[in-house]
């Protein structure tokens, strides 16, 4: 009987993940109504839950290089990895009305070259790390090294 159940809750759910849209080549569940729509953002309130909406992405983003999925407290984040002109997909939880919010945001210069920008003075962080180390380290053991000449040349 549970299985029956499942399998129904299945089917009925498959006509509504099953018809989609598209914003800059991401899937966009077709219930819903969209609150703000530019060129480069889509935000849009469904009826369907959370949990629903992440089930139609998995099931449209299945077959994708480069997509993960991050479960936060208050939302799931589905972020690109790869060249698609969209960056992330943020589905919204605990609405008060049981339904989901969906934001999809589009890959922008300022998010590439801020990336960029934190990669390269994160390298010079670590060099200069690695640097203070080098230079203590060596100061140590200049000390010990005459510390133990001095042994050797008094004894």
């Amino acid at each position: 009987m549970r299985k029956i159940t499942l399998l129904v809750l299945v089917l009925l759910m498959f006509p509504v993940v099953s018809n989609a849209e598209d914003f800059l080549g991401a899937p966009v569940v077709s219930q819903g109504r969209a609150n703000l729509r530019t060129d480069a953002r889509l935000e849009m309130k469904t009826p369907l839950s959370h949990d629903e909406v992440v089930l139609f992405y998995r099931e449209q983003l299945k077959n994708l290089s480069d997509i993960k999925f991050r479960d936060w407290e208050n939302s799931t984040y589905i972020e690109d990895d790869g060249a698609r002109p969209w960056h992330s997909i943020t589905i919204s939880k605990g609405d008060k009305d049981g339904g989901a919010t969906i934001v999809v945001v589009k890959d922008n210069w300022t998010w590439i070259i801020g990336t960029l920008i934190l990669r390269y003075i994160g390298v010079f962080v670590v060099l200069m790390i690695v640097l203070l180390g080098m230079v203590a380290s060596g100061k140590i053991i200049t000390a010990f090294v005459r510390r133990t000449e001095v042994k050797k040349a008094a004894g």
